[in-house]
């Protein structure tokens, strides 16, 4: 993300935006594709409660939040577009802040890939995953991607 100093990533986390909300969804191939028509639009701030709730040494991929929202929602899938967005605003957010950090590189992509979306991008989301003991490994030869290993051993319990 282009110069974050420029961004109130707290104002976004905060601003609800008429959210949540289902939309019942017609496209045969979305509905197919996610398992129903009932599409939840959640705001930030519920990705960052969920976010906060994973301790030191645990894990969690943003499939894992989005079913768990959308099933305390009562929707049959979360909307994987703003989800993603709203992960880095998170992310960014708690970057922004000098207190009630949200562990934000705790939160993987849904194969253990970490997020280079994330502030300070792979190399912070390594260093800090690496702190708190995991091990990164390097997959691919041009195009370099890190993973957790053997992450879903790591995976926290939202119920």
């Amino acid at each position: 993300m282009k110069d974050i100093s420029k961004k109130d990533f707290n104002a976004m986390l905060n601003n609800n935006k008429d959210m949540p909300k289902i939309q019942i969804i017609k496209d045969e191939n979305s509905i197919k594709r996610y398992g129903g028509k009932k599409m939840l639009l959640a705001p930030p701030i519920y990705y960052d409660e969920v976010m906060k709730k994973v301790p030191q040494g645990k894990l969690i991929t943003i499939s894992m939040i989005r079913d768990h929202l959308s099933k305390k929602n009562s929707a049959d899938f979360t909307d994987p577009m703003t989800a993603g967005i709203f992960v880095q605003i998170v992310a960014f957010a708690s970057y922004q802040r000098a207190y009630n950090i949200t562990p934000y590189w705790r939160t993987l992509k849904s194969d253990g890939k970490l997020n280079n979306k994330y502030p300070g991008g792979i190399e912070l989301q390594k260093k800090l995953l690496e702190e708190e003991g995991h091990e990164i490994i390097a997959k691919g030869r041009k195009n370099i991607e890190y993973y957790v290993k053997d992450f879903e051993k790591n995976l926290v319990n939202l119920d």
